[in-house]
């Protein structure tokens, strides 16, 4: 355990911002999950719906800084490539 103040805090809020990271992250894979169940029972209005929600949380979680940039461009392409399958 640390003893120096500073370095007391840094351990708190670490831990603080790696919880937020990971309920992001947890967000974010369950949105992709109802994509993929919609998808799976063919439901196109439900997959819809369901991409626009994906969407939403995979952009949000990369502008808290969870994903790079990168990262959410090719979970929102895989996403929208699926959908756009079920549509075709």
């Amino acid at each position: 355990m640390a003893n120096i103040k500073s370095a007391k805090k840094r351990i708190i809020t670490s831990r603080k911002r790696a919880l937020k990271n990971k309920m992001e992250k947890s967000a974010v894979k369950t949105a992709i999950r109802r994509v993929r169940e919609a998808i799976e029972l063919g439901d196109k209005d439900a997959a819809q719906e369901a991409y626009k929600e994906a969407v939403k949380k995979i952009e949000k979680a990369g502008s808290h800084g969870v994903y790079k940039k990168n990262n959410v461009s090719r979970k929102v392409s895989k996403v929208a490539k699926a959908v756009n399958a079920l549509q075709a």
